[in-house]
């Protein structure tokens, strides 16, 4: 195979004795060192059902990648889970473990000039860590999902891990029993793989289909499913062809390519995390994308799947009906995606798409047929007003109306928020304020899954608000605005509400605003004080010191 290789660096040259030295004690013969080192990494760790299953799909990619004529050379990569941290101090570490586990890919394939890269990751940080590593190696490289999870069943009800989130909300609004409380707990995850509605992990898998950067039809199989093992394999023959080929990812990754995933993400009915994650891979891969050109892909883009957490199906149900490719023919069809980017098959988007049908089939609703969406226009608005300067994400999809005007109930961190919930002092009409959890006051900008799941539980979420400069898990829905920028610890406007202050949220004028004039706010900016961190030392500290803005992705270099 005839290659310009990196690795020669380390194979090759006047020191090429001892380093071939090291290289034959791992398993390198006389005959393997022109084939292209192709680093494996991998996120196998049975910390959580996400990652547990990831260790056969490694297995058959490095075989593959030998019968390829590659050398493959694995190493691991961290990897904590939200569901198990959620509504914790260690959920401050999630939105970090994506920066670390960047860092962690780069610092291998950089280190060891490796020629190339399969990334294999399950949980939601793991896919956008693997993507900025990617863009910023640009050595060919291609993205494994490890699968999602299979759906629970309990008394007929197809459940996901974020039933027992709301099942917690009910249950303490007396509204379920002992019996189904613990039935959902015991059967919500009966086998490996990541969360199975349309949440990040799912969501994001899923957009790298349409980014051009994982195989067609990979990103929702079931992780125990034989398919999901032969897809890693053809995913390494994959990378071994465009590592003749030259091909890049940021060959791939640009701003039509990034425009296509977020048109999937809109017609998926996606996370609201795939905004901060695609302003983090824009970045690695020095392509121009901010958050109003979210606003801007979601005017035109219907939301075409009926997918949890707002809708009725799970991702095995969404990978029957036709998944992700017959979404993208469906884009492709009416005009908005472009089909001329380049996929790391080598074939244009267009050429992977050309034997997709137009029209998805009749005998499912899973996806809906182009002129009866389940909403014209997709579901991730970019919401600006004196509360948010820089922008924020509201997901507006499920409610009857995303409009509420209320009093402000201001709390300065997720567990009093949670506290006040589970008390029941939050009712209809009533705007929740958390803040002091965006990317440096949390710092690590914390989901809240617990205290959003709770209000539906309670049957709160259509009548509360709940505003924060923090995240929500792609298992959130509601009236929920999160992302809001600039973040409280940074003096941005959220820092000023006081309890019972007049608060609107519009998605429709795409409006957040405090109801008090500019002057009063000005004064109380001068009285504000930063409060003190809340980590002086380790990664925390660390991460405090360098994040950027939710606006602009939340990285670090």
């Amino acid at each position: 195979m005839a290659l310009n290789k990196r690795s020669h660096l380390i194979t090759a040259g006047v020191a090429r004795s001892p380093n071939r030295a090291m290289l034959r004690a791992v398993g390198f013969g006389d005959g393997d060192f022109e084939k292209p080192i192709v680093g494996v990494a991998n996120g196998h760790s049975n910390m959580n059902p996400c990652n547990a299953g990831i260790q056969p799909l490694v297995d058959r990619a490095m075989a593959a990648l030998r019968q390829e004529g590659a050398m493959p050379q694995v190493f691991g990569v961290p990897t904590i889970t939200d569901g198990i941290g959620m509504g914790t101090e260690a959920m401050k570490y999630s939105l970090v473990s994506r920066e670390v586990i960047a860092d962690a890919i780069e610092t291998s394939v950089n280190g060891q000039a490796m020629d190339g890269v399969l990334v294999c990751g399950g949980c939601d940080k793991n896919m956008p860590a693997g993507m900025m590593a990617m863009a910023r190696i640009n050595v060919p490289g291609i993205y494994v999902y490890a699968g999602t999870i299979k759906p629970g069943k309990w008394k007929g009800q197809d459940l996901t891990v974020v039933s027992v989130f709301e099942a917690v909300g009910a249950y303490s609004a007396g509204k379920m029993t002992d019996e189904d409380f613990i039935g959902i707990e015991k059967n919500a995850c009966p086998s490996v793989g990541a969360c199975g509605g349309m949440y990040t992990a799912n969501t994001m898998s899923s957009s790298f289909e349409a980014l051009g950067m994982s195989l067609l039809g990979s990103s929702q199989m079931a992780s125990p499913d034989a398919e999901k093992a032969d897809s890693a394999a053809a995913s390494a023959a994959a990378l071994v062809n465009a590592i003749k080929l030259n091909l890049r990812p940021r060959d791939i990754i640009t701003r039509k390519s990034i425009e296509n995933a977020a048109m999937l993400i809109m017609a998926t009915g996606g996370s609201t995390n795939a905004v901060l994650h695609y302003l983090a891979i824009a970045h690695a891969a020095q392509v121009k994308w901010t958050i109003d050109d979210f606003e801007r892909v979601r005017r035109k883009v219907p939301v075409l799947c009926d997918l949890k957490p707002s809708g009725k199906y799970v991702a095995v149900d969404f990978h029957r009906a036709g998944g992700v490719p017959q979404v993208l023919k469906m884009l492709l069809a009416h005009g908005l995606l472009h089909g001329e980017c380049m996929t790391i098959t080598g074939r244009t988007m267009a050429e992977e798409l050309a034997k997709i049908p137009a029209a998805p089939r009749a005998d499912q609703d899973v996806i809906r047929q182009w002129d009866k969406p389940l909403y014209a226009q997709g579901h991730l608005a970019i919401l600006k007003g004196n509360l948010a300067p820089e922008g924020c994400v509201a997901k507006i999809t499920g409610l009857k109306s995303p409009k509420i005007t209320g009093p402000a109930r201001v709390f300065d961190s997720e567990p009093a928020a949670m506290k006040a919930i589970m008390a029941r002092k939050i009712k209809p009409g009533d705007v929740l304020v958390i803040r002091y959890e965006g990317p440096k006051g949390g710092p690590g900008m914390q989901e809240m899954l617990a205290p959003t799941a709770a209000l539906i539980g309670q049957g709160l979420g259509e009548s509360v608000g709940l505003i924060t400069d923090g995240r929500f898990s792609g298992g959130t829905w509601g009236m929920v605005v999160g992302h809001v920028a600039p973040e409280a610890y940074e003096g941005g406007p959220i820092a000023l509400v006081k309890e019972g202050d007049s608060i609107t949220i519009d998605a429709h004028k795409r409006l957040i605003q405090v109801n008090i004039g500019a002057r009063e706010l000005a004064q109380r900016r001068k009285k504000w004080k930063q409060p003190k961190p809340r980590y002086t030392r380790g990664l925390l500290a660390k991460y405090m010191k360098l994040v950027s803005s939710a606006s602009s992705g939340a990285v670090t270099d």
